[in-house]
């Protein structure tokens, strides 16, 4: 009977995910390889690569993976809190330098600019939040800020609340964006009353809405080319 935790160093060579990294680099592994890595050590009854790889048939993948709790991880056999936090640290991690942007300003040439900035950010939200950039007169991004989180609604989404901050931070344009927990982006006629309603304000006020962005699930809507703006 094995009385210590099975140890990466007890798995044949061949087979440590350690040593792959090191031979042929990270982009070599698998993500049960890499969990296995800052896992460390398995169980007395499971190497590491076997835990790693129950982990994340508990999740079902990296989808649900990386929005677990620390109670939904530590529940697993063999995950206590140590190893649970060391997980939910790596993936808050990750999404940080997704996030990250160099100091240059982004500039917003396209659509596609405006969704690649904050896809990845909003695609995965359980709520509703709407989101604006505020951009200055080369279309860099000057600033972003999330209004308001909920359902839409245009008496709720004031056009105050979005030109207050655009005048505050001397915005020569604007985009607004949000999400649909649904992961349709099909735009509903709320998204599009919001979208008429806050360019008409940006036209009396000479501070331009550029478009309005439906987030969905890796793919999203512009309403201006849609034809809205």
């Amino acid at each position: 009977m094995v009385h210590a935790d099975i140890t990466l160093k007890q798995v044949p060579k061949r087979d440590r995910p350690r040593e792959r990294l090191i031979e042929s680099g990270p982009a070599s592994l698998s993500n049960q390889d890499l969990l296995a890595i800052l896992l460390g050590t398995g169980t007395k009854d499971e190497p590491v690569t076997t835990l790693s790889q129950r982990v994340f048939m508990h999740f079902e993948g990296l989808n649900l993976l990386k929005d677990a709790t620390i109670e939904e991880l530590t529940a697993i056999k063999g995950i206590g809190t140590a190893k649970g936090v060391l997980i939910l640290a790596a993936i808050e991690f990750g999404k940080r330098l997704h996030r990250f942007r160099p100091d240059e300003r982004y500039v917003i040439r396209s659509p596609e600019d405006g969704a690649e900035y904050i896809m990845e950010e909003m695609r995965s939200l359980n709520q509703e939040h709407f989101v604006c950039l505020f951009l200055n007169t080369k279309n860099q991004i000057l600033h972003r800020q999330t209004i308001f989180i909920g359902s839409l609604n245009a008496s709720i989404v004031h056009p105050r609340e979005v030109f207050r901050e655009a005048v505050k931070r001397s915005a020569a344009s604007i985009i607004c964006a949000h999400n649909h927990p649904s992961g349709d982006p099909s735009p509903s006629q709320e998204d599009i009353q919001v979208t008429k309603r806050l360019s008409e304000c940006g036209k009396m006020i000479g501070i331009e809405l550029l478009d309005h962005l439906v987030i969905g699930d890796r793919k999203f809507v512009s309403l201006k080319e849609k034809g809205y703006l």
